[in-house]
């Protein structure tokens, strides 16, 4: 199925919604494991409770608010983003907990934190970067920051630009997930989001891995 979303929310609930509980922002829902990690301030989100990974668990992150939507093939994420540490993260090409891709924008360069500042991927297991380690730090402030996202399935191809600029180190290319679900939050920090708007083709879903 090809349609166009103008604005979330006018879109159907995807077949297997994952479990939690859901907040109401941005003129849609989306789905976190705990509400009570997160509130909705004057059409803010705040992720208010930031955690590691569990041990023994893969490393990837946990703390994500997800559009409940059908999963998209073609996606545009726009809005801004206030870090309250060093990161953030916007997540696409959602399938499941396990199959999915994300952005990581942070203070550090790819360069001094290799699993920072980043394109990263996972499926089934720990996350693995899938973008250059060249470019500079995303976040030079702690002010509110324009952030784009845009993810093409048809090629596997997502780009991200932060504060107006592209930036190598959040470019990436990956064929193995090449639709799905988007997200916002942190690998383990808080931060806020506000004014985020979401557009795109959104498609069935299908079984993880078939495209």
């Amino acid at each position: 199925m090809k349609s166009l979303l103008v604005l979330f929310g006018l879109v159907g609930l995807m077949a297997a919604s994952p479990a939690g509980d859901a907040l109401s922002v941005f003129g849609g829902k989306w789905v976190v494991e705990h509400a009570s990690d997160w509130s909705v301030e004057d059409g803010v989100l705040h992720l208010k409770v930031a955690a590691d990974p569990a041990p023994g668990q893969p490393r990837r992150p946990t703390k994500i608010a997800l559009l409940d939507s059908k999963p998209y093939r073609k996606v545009t994420i726009e809005g801004e983003v206030k870090r309250n540490a060093r990161s953030l993260i916007l997540v696409y090409a959602w399938q499941d907990d396990a199959h999915y891709n994300y952005a990581h924008m942070s203070t550090d360069a790819a360069a001094k934190q290799v699993v920072h500042n980043g394109m990263f991927h996972i499926f089934g297991g720990e996350r693995v970067r899938i973008s250059p380690l060249d470019g500079p730090p995303s976040f030079e402030s702690q002010d509110w920051t324009p952030v784009k996202l845009v993810f093409d399935g048809d090629t596997g191809r997502c780009i991200v630009e932060v504060g107006g600029r592209r930036n190598p180190s959040l470019e990436a290319v990956d064929l193995s997930l090449r639709w799905g679900r988007v997200g916002l939050g942190s690998f383990n920090e808080t931060g806020d989001f506000r004014n985020i708007r979401v557009s795109g083709e959104v498609r069935e879903a299908t079984p993880v891995g078939r495209q």
